[in-house]
């Protein structure tokens, strides 16, 4: 009997991209749509008569088998390939060309509204759930107290999920998903939404299906810790391609590696949503756009977003991370005192100032993000900037860089007495 769990061969996905304005067709009437559609018709065509789509491939030819208990990881930029790829495997998108084949009972949590009926209840979707994926109404109910102990919605089982935030319905997703014993779990990166301890949750409950159970795991995520922790191995997607494959600390490696070749300033696409970046960029303490700093000279982040909308609650943030993938510190702008509103409708233009004498000499790089936090995530730029730090500040000298930390502190030291000891001869 094979051991193999997944095999992809030659996968191929495409989109086709109508580049109508995407303004004008959100808020047409149906007497829009009749009056205009003799124009809509000529527009497709362009002056040289060529169409105005064009086809977007979001996987290419991608080949690979996952063993039975193997945990893969699957890292890129966004727009990479790996949500479509997981959606694919989970027969929620038919592939273009190529295939995907699946053996056992898979269980899925893709991004937020997959999954669920929104008319029926948490209790109902549990069992819903339960029997898409074959067990009988007697093995759900074994499980049902632990799903939701573990998702914290006990007051909430009886309300139809469309009323459920979006923190709750990961919640309850990751809980259906993780304790309904699938063979085979896919797991999108829609943990962000929920809070940072719900995250932790997660996190030990996969380390726990990853050690005790053995089900085989499919993990999209932009956690490197958590990659580097659970997965044997790990597949490195760019441009809807497999750029690596192997063991996950050579992948890591080569996928942090390739965000420090980036400019000091970078502009966005419109992410297409109610909030998105436009810019972003790394300044000197003359305002010089850099990616090299010194350890004694403070590193100036300026980035610019715009809000379609007024959006309550909205922060925008930033972590930094070293080359290992380790996150040094997260900020945000509700931490300045005075506090910075970015709320209101319009452009905004904001800045962070990270002190000198702070990161130690070594390569890191910039996440971007506009979320109303546990709430939901608008934009998210992963490896948006990457910049090195250079040099030892005094008193610093002689030391390996590894045994200093993650951060300099600027301890105090004073010396508060002094006994002499007579020494005899």
């Amino acid at each position: 009997m094979s051991d193999i769990a997944i095999s992809v061969e030659q996968l191929s996905k495409s989109f086709k991209i109508d580049h109508e304005s995407i303004g004008r067709r959100a808020y047409r009437t149906l007497h829009d749509d009749l009056i205009g559609l003799p124009k809509r018709l000529l527009s497709r065509l362009s002056r040289n008569g060529r169409s105005t789509s064009e086809i977007f491939w979001a996987l290419k030819n991608i080949s690979f088998d996952v063993k039975q208990g193997e945990v893969v990881g699957i890292i890129g930029r966004n727009g990479a390939g790996k949500s479509t790829l997981l959606k694919i495997l989970n027969r929620i998108t038919e592939p273009t060309s190529g295939g995907a084949d699946v053996y056992g009972r898979v269980g899925a949590l893709l991004e937020v509204g997959t999954g669920f009926h929104p008319e029926l209840t948490g209790r109902e979707n549990v069992f819903l759930n339960g029997a898409i994926l074959g067990m009988s109404r007697a093995e759900i109910r074994k499980k049902f107290d632990e799903i939701v102990a573990f998702a914290e919605i006990e007051q909430f089982l009886d309300t139809p999920v469309k009323r459920y935030s979006s923190g709750m319905y990961v919640r309850l997703a990751f809980a259906v998903a993780a304790h309904l014993d699938p063979e085979i779990l896919l797991v999108d990166e829609v943990l962000a939404v929920g809070d940072a301890e719900f995250q932790k949750k997660c996190l030990g409950k996969m380390d726990d299906v990853v050690t005790k159970e053995g089900r085989t795991i499919m993990f999209v995520s932009h956690n490197i810790d958590a990659i580097c922790h659970l997965c044997s191995r790990c597949i490195l997607l760019r441009h809807g391609e497999i750029e690596l494959s192997g063991n996950t600390a050579e992948v890591v490696a080569a996928y942090l590696g390739a965000g420090q070749q980036q400019p000091p300033v970078v502009y966005f696409k419109a992410a297409g949503s109610e909030a998105s970046f436009q810019v972003a960029g790394l300044h000197g303490p003359e305002g010089e756009p850099s990616t090299s700093f010194s350890a004694n000279a403070p590193v100036l982040m300026k980035c610019s977003f715009t809000l379609q909308r007024s959006i309550p609650g909205l922060q925008v943030s930033f972590s930094v991370f070293n080359f290992k993938g380790e996150e040094v510190f997260y900020s945000t702008n509700s931490m300045a005192e005075p506090a910075i509103s970015v709320e209101s409708a319009g452009t905004h233009h904001v800045s962070a100032m990270i002190p000198a004498r702070l990161l130690l000499p070594g390569r890191y790089f910039i996440n971007l993000a506009l979320h109303i936090p546990n709430v939901h995530l608008y934009d998210r730029r992963d490896q948006a900037l990457g910049f090195q730090i250079v040099g030892l500040p005094g008193g610093y000298q002689g030391f390996p860089t590894e045994e200093l930390g993650q951060v300099y502190a600027d301890v105090k030291w004073e010396k508060t007495a002094e006994t002499r000891t007579q020494v005899s001869q």
